[in-house]
């Protein structure tokens, strides 16, 4: 409770640090300027609650953006995540910036002690670069361009993060803090700076950093900065050429500007309002004395800096920050309050939601208003785009999950892949925003063959085809004459590196390729997920073909040691300790989704498969903090041990997930970190996207209803359920006995209950079941 004592805002800040925003902005703005009494505290509050509805849910005030953003200085494989102020999939996002950002460096670190900024940023994971960037900075006394000298201190306790506002004091001395808020749109952010009233006070805008050649300008008549970034960090990952590229923004202020230069380096350029080079920007300076309180709406855009103006006038017609606040707050909780739960612990709902709020911020819009910019022919074009499609990761349940949550995406998602292949010739792999040779495999193939089989029609199928059969037929330029190194600089597109070889040989030789055990056997699933796409094509003979090649992976199987082994191409074997992608022979023992049965086959049935499951785990040899381990956990279903499966997805549900700035064991890649919890939270997990099943676990909670977007609703319950009772007695689906451990998409969305009931100890509940009796394509 607050107390009549409790008088002075820095008083109440500091004893009630998770007051809501509302509430934390009206004292430090009321108490700037005059005295607050409790009751007004009160009244404000209040007021400000209401105005977002009655009927908004709370499930976005249990997002902690806090998660996943600790653990940076022990070096890159943490969460990698940053507390981003942004819409759903929005295009820009918005964020403190305490460090710069770089490939392997996110803008955001907890342990990090001062802010240089806020920063627009399009950096989709931890291990990809920024590009198109822009960084504003409230700053006292004058202009202060870099880093070193424009950052101020500040404390996580008189900070509040949430994924529609984001508030900071910051500075070491009292008398020249500065508040800084944000919100934000879409394409635009919205910020609010309240300074101290000595008259001092200023923006500046950073276009560009060293050695990025840029443009900034200021027109005081509009009360603008303007400029463009053409910083792309991945451009070393691919040969793509693209001149036109550039990151635009329009930096619009409330206020009159009192005086304004631009700058290049360190220096202010003389007598000019435009300058063009690297490390070049703005600064405006206002009366504060005047008008303590400073208002900024920036727009983004990657066609122009007049499409950038034209997303402000769209999204941010107003001066009103607290309806932008609000609007983007009902945003989210229509998205996060598809799901309610009951029977979770405080902590297990923050980690819930905050999984949630990850998953469904990729891949990112990449359109504007019907147009967008092709980062892969450097053409504008009518339409609507999506990129950060971190594929390699995010295939194996991220977009699962979106098919669940944000059905209404999934056509305009898969359209622009089939876009960057119509335009830039084949599917992306990771493109950020153009072509990377990142990763393995080209599982662009699974999301679409994903969406065919969930039966969504908001795309061409023949264009479908044509663009996977690609894939699966045609080898990169320069095939046989490269290694495709990861990460290798300056080459064309890798598609499928080694496809030369796979075409003859049925695998990818070790000593002709990199990485090329578990290209083989990943590729395996995308030669089954091409399969499907031709299925739905009308294509029954490359059906049967690529049906038939799916089941190449059996080649690299060394029947004497019981795991999959790379070959060379003399067909020998290659050490096992080579040809891997972040991973080893245990890891990629079961990377063929699409047949688990047949790996069964080769290790010599159910028992030998159980028993090398039981080696797999017990030899602490599953590595969570890494995608190819995802499904692993789930394999015991298709073992007839499916209690085994209960056991350990809640294990790794409870030690790999918590609710603390370090609580993601690795690198949260886009959201499939995040899924993972998710699904496994509800009882059921895609081991194969592309057959639209979902394997059953153990779920987490007594309730969970799903509010489906199509309008139907989907309960799952398990009454009682608790840490004590992970194991499965019995299970029924709309009132009968479901004796799979096996769910199918189109019995969730046609809506029903689940109805779990659990138990302390084991049960046969699903032990006679096989994988040969499931209706997989």
């Amino acid at each position: 409770m607050i107390s009549r004592h409790d008088c002075s805002a820095e008083c109440l800040l500091k004893r009630h640090p998770l007051l809501p925003p509302d509430c934390r902005y009206v004292l430090v703005k009321f108490m700037r300027f005059g005295q607050l009494c409790l009751l007004g505290l009160t009244l404000i509050c209040t007021a400000a609650h209401s105005a977002a509805g009655p009927g908004d849910s709370s499930a976005v005030d249990w997002v902690n953006t806090f998660i996943g953003t600790g653990g940076a200085s022990d070096g890159p494989e943490y969460g990698g995540t940053m507390p981003l102020v942004t819409t759903p999939f929005g295009m820009t996002n918005w964020t403190a910036q305490t460090r710069q950002s770089r490939i392997s460096v996110s803008s955001y670190a907890y342990e990090d002690a001062a802010i240089s900024g806020f920063i627009g940023t399009h950096q989709p994971a931890i291990w990809m670069g920024d590009y198109g960037y822009v960084t504003l900075m409230p700053e006292t006394g004058g202009m202060k361009p870099t880093i070193e000298y424009r950052r101020l201190p500040f404390t996580h306790r008189d900070e509040v993060s949430t994924p529609y506002y984001y508030s900071v004091k910051m500075g070491a001395d009292p008398a020249h803090q500065i508040v800084a808020e944000l919100t934000a749109t879409d394409h635009c952010s919205y910020m609010r700076f309240s300074f101290p009233r000595d008259g001092s006070g200023g923006v500046l805008v950073e276009a560009t950093r060293a050695g990025t050649v840029g443009y900034v300008a200021v027109d005081a008549a509009r009360k603008e900065i303007v400029g463009y970034n053409p910083d792309r960090m991945d451009a070393y990952l691919s040969n793509v050429k693209l001149p036109h590229f550039r990151g635009y923004f329009v930096a619009r202020f409330r206020q009159p500007l009192r005086a304004q230069s631009v700058y290049q380096g360190v220096l202010p350029v003389a007598e000019r309002t435009e300058v063009t080079g690297d490390a070049v920007g703005a600064f405006a300076q206002f009366d504060t004395k005047k008008n303590p309180v400073v208002e900024v709406q920036v727009g983004t855009s990657f066609i122009s800096i007049e499409q950038a103006r034209a997303n402000l006038d769209v999204e941010l017609p107003a001066w009103d920050f607290e309806a932008k606040r609000d609007e983007l707050k009902r945003k989210w909780n229509a998205k996060l309050g598809i799901a309610t739960l009951e029977g979770a612990t405080d902590d297990q709902r923050h980690i819930f939601y905050t999984a949630l709020y990850h998953a469904l911020l990729y891949p990112k819009l990449f359109s504007e208003n019907g147009r967008y910019y092709s980062a892969f022919d450097d053409k504008i074009h009518d339409g609507e785009s999506y990129t950060a499609f971190s594929l390699w990761d995010t295939f194996r349940a991220e977009n699962s999950l979106l098919t669940l949550f944000a059905p209404e995406r999934i056509d305009g998602m898969i359209k622009a892949l089939l876009q960057d292949y119509r335009e830039g010739g084949w599917l992306p792999k990771w493109p950020n925003p153009s072509y990377t040779n990142i990763m393995i495999g080209t599982h662009a193939d699974s999301l679409i063959a994903e969406a065919v089989r969930k039966g969504f029609k908001g795309f061409d199928y023949q264009l479908a085809y044509e663009a996977v059969y690609k894939d699966a037929d045609t080898p990169p330029e320069g095939d046989t004459t490269r290694r495709w190194l990861d990460r290798e600089p300056g080459v064309p597109y890798e598609a499928r590196a080694g496809l030369s070889y796979a075409k003859r040989l049925g695998y990818i030789p070790a000593d002709k390729v990199s990485e090329s055990a578990s290209s083989t056997l990943e590729e395996s699933y995308d030669d089954y997920a091409a399969a499907q796409v031709a299925k739905a094509a009308g294509k029954p003979a490359e059906y049967q073909s690529l049906m038939q090649r799916s089941h190449n992976y059996q080649k690299l199987f060394n029947p004497a040691r019981g795991f999959m082994q790379p070959r060379n191409s003399d067909s020998s074997w290659a050490s096992p300790d080579t040809g891997w992608t972040e991973g080893d022979q245990w890891v990629y023992l079961f990377a063929p989704l699409h047949d688990i049965s047949g790996v069964m086959a080769l290790l010599g049935g159910t028992d030998a498969f159980n028993a090398k499951l039981d080696a797999h785990f017990g030899g602490h040899h599953n590595h969570h903090d890494n995608e190819p381990s995802h499904h692993y956990g789930y394999l015991y279903d298709f073992g007839g041990q499916p209690w085994k499966t209960q056991a350990i997805v809640r294990q790794i549900a409870s030690t790999a997930y918590a609710n603390s700035p370090n609580g993601m064991l690795g690198n949260e890649d886009c959201g499939q970190m995040s899924a993972w919890y998710i699904f496994t939270a509800l009882g059921f997990y895609p081991v194969n996207p592309a057959s639209a099943q979902y394997m059953i676990g153990s779920p987490l909670f007594a309730r969970v209803t799903l509010n489906l977007p199509n309008g139907k609703r989907f309960e799952i319950s398990a009454p009682g359920n608790s840490p004590d009772t992970p194991y499965i007695q019995s299970v029924k689906l709309n009132g009968a006995p479901l004796l799979a451990p096996v769910i199918a998409y189109e019995q969730l969305e046609a809506g029903g209950r689940l109805e779990f009931v659990m138990g302390a100890r084991p049960s046969d509940w699903a032990s006679t079941w096989r994988p040969e009796q499931a209706s997989t394509p």
